[in-house]
């Protein structure tokens, strides 16, 4: 079965207010959405007629939103980088990571062995200081702060199961797509 013409006004009607915010989380801007958005229809409506299967609309649909976020970033020298090692590329990228993440971050979290876990909501949910954290925990500072090392470094693995992560050659998060295999997630954006 393939589908009219007339059908791309029914996926805007149905999709594109939650399709402009799924970009805008991956967008500096809203202006950068909206045109991001725009590009998508039109990819949209030039091969929605080879669609045959309507029940996989929605991915479809969310995968050609993707590559045209990758398509942009890639216009603007965006470059993959690994998942950072040390301490302080660390802290940007879970504060960066979480500032994108969503809901799911909190059951990413609460994977993590109970004294880690209690670590990493304390710094990225809480927003407390290592000096806060140890004195919280009745740790020394030393203490909080390998604590909460090691359960980023945790927490990235878990992530790194669940998703490939892309970031711009700033080192901001742009963009992550759930691995095929993953088993650590139920639902980080992938529809």
């Amino acid at each position: 079965m393939t589908m009219s013409k007339t059908s791309t006004n029914a996926v805007w009607t149905q999709l594109s207010a939650d399709l402009w915010r799924f970009i805008r989380l991956r967008v500096p801007d809203d202006h950068a959405a909206d045109d991001l958005l725009q590009e998508t229809f039109v990819r949209i409506h030039r091969h929605l007629d080879k669609l045959s299967a309507t029940d996989r609309l929605a991915a479809w649909v969310y995968k050609i939103a993707r590559n045209v976020i990758v398509d942009h970033y890639r216009k603007t020298s965006v470059q993959e980088v690994s998942l950072p090692d040390d301490a302080a590329q660390s802290e940007d990228f879970t504060s960066t990571l979480r500032a994108r993440a969503g809901e799911w971050m909190d059951e990413m979290i609460g994977q993590l062995p109970p004294k880690y876990r209690e670590a990493v909501q304390l710094a990225e949910l809480e927003g407390l200081t290592q000096q806060q954290i140890a004195d919280r925990l009745g740790l020394s500072l030393p203490g909080a702060k390998s604590r909460v090392q090691r359960g980023r470094a945790m927490l990235r693995e878990v992530l790194d199961g669940c998703c490939h992560f892309q970031f711009d050659r700033r080192g901001n998060l742009v963009d992550c797509d759930p691995r095929p295999d993953r088993t650590v997630c139920r639902d980080c954006g992938d529809d």
